[in-house]
């Protein structure tokens, strides 16, 4: 049974120790009760491939104890059972059990399986935590690829890996466009806080909205809502990786686990199709060369040199109200009589967007603007695109 679990032999049952134990490591990189539960299922499924039947039953019974709600433990015990009496030939071999259940329950077996066995590098960071200013304490990025949420903390401004969990995402996959298309959106967004109204049972113990659609995605014409972190029926322990109508689910544990991490309304959730690990030194000259050009903008801003201030913005500029043509009419007038100014810039935080077509990163900031008659401090957001090897303003907005 376990060989034909898979459609592909992308995993090797000599990973874990002779004894079918977790390897070294895989507690000490996650949470408690979930990645325990996690673990027994992949020990028993590896314990089947041995012919350990007896053992890997015994395994299963223990994962069942901890979380008797789980319906993929309970079709491998099932398996089980049935092994005493006739050999097992297939993977969920219940009598008129639906084939889209079944490969429902061996594609979560695949990714769990494959979690397992994989040690988390945790010396690289995704390729989308550039900068992390101390608003954001944590930060989430989902591997759609991978049916995985990744939690890291912030470090001083660099990312450090915390903890990962098996999720649940939209029925037809990742790249949502429009309302009801049961997609799961790529992008960059921000979980507010919990929502306190009661829900029904479905959403589980509790939902976190997504700030979707965003203004990247309003530019693009994407519509729908109520793109949520939540989590699963309490009959339920988790869901197929591909069963939601676009939010992302969890498990009640692992979601009650995040919580802590998510209670102050804004940090960050990077969705991906397919998240890439790199190192810090990766990411050091694009991060140094936008990080000038920042700088470069708010001298010239500050300086009242309206011309080459405009420099810094594409063509393509947009803001919720108007265009570049727009915008920059009214900056031009509007800096004709503006008296001596003093900008600063803290508190930067840079997220690279998830999108193939062009190279975009996300900036927050916090931004103090003094003159004579004004002194105004604010949360600002931009989105800079590298156009022609330099990098230029997309948007600009309250954050």
């Amino acid at each position: 049974m376990g060989l034909m679990l898979f459609a592909a032999p992308s995993w090797n049952a000599t990973a874990v120790n002779a004894d079918g134990n977790l390897p070294a490591g895989f507690h000490q990189t996650s949470f408690g009760k979930t990645r325990n539960v996690e673990g027994l299922l992949a020990q028993s499924l590896l314990q089947i491939t041995r012919g350990q039947t007896d053992a890997a039953l015994a395994t299963i019974n223990s994962l069942l104890n901890i979380a008797p709600n789980f319906k993929l433990a309970h079709l491998v015990r099932g398996d089980l059972l049935m092994a005493r009496s006739r050999e097992l030939v297939s993977f969920g071999s219940i009598n008129n059990a639906p084939q889209g259940t079944i490969v429902d329950f061996q594609e979560e077996a695949r990714v769990r399986l494959q979690r397992y066995l994989a040690q988390h590098d945790v010396q690289h960071v995704p390729e989308y935590l550039w900068r992390l200013d101390p608003e954001f304490a944590h930060a989430i990025v989902v591997d759609i690829a991978k049916s995985r949420l990744y939690l890291y903390s912030n470090d001083n401004g660099t990312p450090r890996y915390m903890a990962d969990y098996y999720i649940t995402v939209g029925k037809n996959g990742v790249g949502k466009q429009k309302e009801g298309d049961k997609r799961t959106p790529e992008g960059i967004y921000f979980a507010g806080k919990q929502l306190q109204r009661k829900l029904p049972d479905f959403y589980g113990s509790g939902a976190f909205p997504l700030n979707y659609p965003n203004e990247w995605d309003l530019r693009q014409g994407k519509d729908g809502h109520g793109i949520w972190l939540h989590g699963t029926p309490g009959d339920t322990y988790s869901r197929p990786p591909r069963a939601s109508d676009g939010c992302i689910v969890l498990s009640n544990p692992d979601l009650d686990a995040l919580k802590p991490y998510l209670k102050n309304g804004s940090t960050p959730v990077i969705i991906a199709r397919d998240a890439q690990l790199v190192s810090n030194t990766q990411l050091t000259s694009q991060k140094a060369d936008l990080l000038r050009e920042m700088e470069n903008w708010r001298k010239a801003w500050e300086a009242q040199e309206t011309e080459r201030y405009l420099g810094f913005y594409s063509r393509d500029f947009f803001t919720k109200n108007s265009d570049f043509d727009d915008w920059a009419a009214e900056k031009r007038r509007k800096q004709t009589t503006a008296a001596p100014t003093e900008i600063t810039l803290s508190n930067i935080s840079v997220f690279r967007y998830p999108n193939d077509q062009q190279e975009m990163v996300v900036v927050n900031f916090e931004q103090q603007y003094k003159s004579n008659n004004l002194n105004d401090r604010m949360r600002k957001r931009q989105y800079w695109v590298l156009e022609n090897k330099r990098w230029k303003i997309l948007y600009e907005g309250a954050s």
